[in-house]
């Protein structure tokens, strides 16, 4: 409760930092996914072997693709 207001206030909420069980899925839907699961984050899908920045950055998460468009490696933030 707040004791100023009198409010009752909800403890911060976790959101996800990692999604393990979009190996394997379209890039796409992963994107979605991510976004949707955590709006604090912006999913960008690439193409394996597509040269990114190696700054961590908590509002990011990469989403890295084969030439068939499926999710290779557990997207994370960073």
């Amino acid at each position: 409760m707040n004791a100023e207001d009198g409010q009752i206030q909800e403890p911060p909420q976790k959101r996800k930092s990692s999604w393990p069980e979009l190996v394997g899925v379209r890039g796409e839907v992963a994107e979605a996914t991510i976004e949707r699961e955590n709006p604090r984050v912006d999913a960008i899908v690439v193409v394996d072997g597509t040269v990114v920045p190696l700054d961590f950055r908590c509002d990011r998460v990469w989403v890295w693709v084969n030439s068939n468009g499926e999710v290779i490696r557990t997207p994370v933030i960073g």
